[in-house]
């Protein structure tokens, strides 16, 4: 008789900055991995077998957009976070029984916004001339909620899994988690220490 299969789903924007705050540093795809090795050896998923680890991002933005105060075309893939992302991408795909589902990265139609610290400075000291580096890129991801959500509901209306863990703090979850669990699923959420809201706990089986 075949073990009961599992799944673990990385909301990796989530997962990143948890990692980076634990150890001061950018995380690595080999910090991804540990974090999975200790999920995997919970005493809740004992007995179950490993169908795949999902990790879930937005690719990081490309082309070139002008720059706020001098209009000189800016290369997006010149930056350091999108050399950062994409090796750490290109890493974590390699891994095995990893598989990256990827949303994108969108400019708002002003490209660019002025930094808190600046705005808070003209405030307490008075107008000033604004240079390129007062600013910086106003980036939004599309698609990543919408694809941990949709994966939820494959794997569990196709009977491919029993349990699932899902790494996240954001309450957007909530009717996913809902809709898993009606068909029979168990939803173990990790949270990282984040204090999540009572919702997403009320919608998990249990919270690690």
């Amino acid at each position: 008789m075949h073990s009961p299969l599992y799944a673990i789903l990385l909301d990796g924007g989530f997962l990143t900055k948890k990692l980076n705050a634990k150890h001061g540093r950018d995380a690595t795809a080999d910090d991804i991995v540990d974090e999975c090795d200790r999920l995997r050896a919970l005493d809740l998923v004992r007995g179950y077998e490993l169908l795949r680890i999902y990790y879930y991002d937005a690719a990081p933005a490309t082309g070139t957009v002008p720059l706020p105060v001098t209009r000189t075309n800016f290369n997006l893939s010149t930056t350091d976070r999108f050399r950062k992302s994409q090796a750490l991408f290109d890493t974590l795909i390699q891994k095995p029984n990893f598989a990256l589902r990827m949303g994108e990265v969108i400019l708002s139609p002003d490209s660019w916004r002025i930094k808190p610290t600046v705005s808070k400075k003209l405030v307490r000291d008075g107008a000033r001339a604004l240079t390129d580096d007062d600013f910086v890129l106003d980036l939004r991801q599309k698609g990543v909620d919408m694809r941990i959500g949709m994966d939820m509901a494959r794997l569990c209306l196709r009977d491919m899994v029993r349990a699932i863990i899902v790494v996240t703090g954001d309450s957007d979850f909530v009717p996913a988690f809902k809709f898993v669990r009606r068909e029979g699923v168990k939803v173990y959420l990790e949270p990282m220490g984040q204090n999540v809201r009572p919702e997403l706990r009320a919608h998990s089986d249990i919270v690690l």
